[in-house]
């Protein structure tokens, strides 16, 4: 198994006001590295919909994980260098492409249910690979920039893939990795079979990797915490895994369920189809709207 370090891990970029920085850790109480929480969570004064000179930070790594179809880049905003825990109901941007060709306008919504920052996850189709840029209106930066890559050179599972059968740790067998789930307090249902066993059940599944202990105020804990409350209103319409992303508290093994998807972020969700296709994925941040929404999509 590799041994990496959280920085390591789960870095990925932001683009704020137009510079490439570092997303800190999900919890934001450290400085060893980042998945998609911004190195500061602390609300500013909530921007309105009139407001004009904030700054975006993309909440995706800029390239790797995106391939042809139905592209979703989550964004958060910040004024003055503070991340903002809320702000306009909508974003309006331009995509455009390397050449700064414009493409199309698309609209983004405030989400925010249920976390200690704000998002708006902009969602276009894209039948060509490329980079591509967002101008988002009354912003004062140039672009939050993205690549859509050949599926040839996506290592993570993508949409349109098939989710390779992993033995998942579990209740009766927890495979090394202790904690099992980190969730505060008790753990969540989510350990009952492998993801093996719920691929192999023919109905829908959606995998969960994420690390909720070092996220309680960031996104992973409340995105796990999401996911416990629609299990309650889907019933068994679905087979739902979770699996955490080190092998203990000292948080610096990461498990082999991150090596089988050779993931570099953190969180993530998989939708997965009766046929073990990879449907929809919510990457590094969703809230109890955007989730439902997810789910009752997937499942119709």
């Amino acid at each position: 198994m590799r041994v990496m370090s959280r920085r390591q891990l789960l870095i990925s970029g932001a683009v704020v006001g137009g510079a490439a920085a570092v997303l800190a850790a999900c919890g934001g109480g450290d400085d060893e590295g980042g998945n998609a929480e911004p190195e500061s969570t602390d609300a500013g004064a909530a921007p309105d919909d009139d407001l004009s000179g904030f700054s975006v930070i993309r909440r995706i790594p800029a390239e790797g994980v995106l391939v042809p179809g139905s592209v979703r880049v989550p964004v958060g905003i910040a004024v003055d260098g503070t991340v903002q825990d809320t702000g306009p109901s909508t974003l309006r941007a331009t995509l455009r492409d390397l050449n700064r060709q414009r493409q199309t306008e698309v609209d983004a919504v405030l989400r925010n249910s249920g976390l200690s920052t704000a998002y708006w996850a902009f969602r276009v189709e894209l039948s060509d690979t490329g980079v591509y840029e967002l101008v988002v209106e009354n912003s004062d930066q140039a672009e939050v920039t993205f690549a859509v890559a050949d599926p040839s050179l996506v290592v993570i599972p993508y949409v349109g893939s098939t989710l390779e059968p992993f033995d998942t740790p579990t209740f009766d067998d927890n495979r090394g990795v202790d904690p099992l789930c980190s969730r505060s307090g008790e753990p969540c249902p989510f350990h009952e079979v492998t993801l093996t066993e719920a691929l192999a059940t023919g109905k829908p599944v959606i995998y969960m990797i994420g690390t909720p202990a070092h996220c309680q105020t960031g996104v992973c804990a409340p995105g796990l915490e999401a996911l416990m409350a629609t299990a309650e209103r889907i019933g068994d319409a679905a087979v739902i895994v979770h699996a955490d992303v080190f092998t203990d508290d000292t948080a610096t093994v990461v498990t082999p369920a991150v090596e089988a998807t050779r993931l570099s972020y953190e969180p993530v969700l998989f939708f997965v189809d009766p046929s073990g296709t990879v449907v929809d994925r919510l990457d590094a941040i969703w809230d109890q709207s955007e989730l439902d929404e997810t789910v009752d999509r997937f499942l119709a």
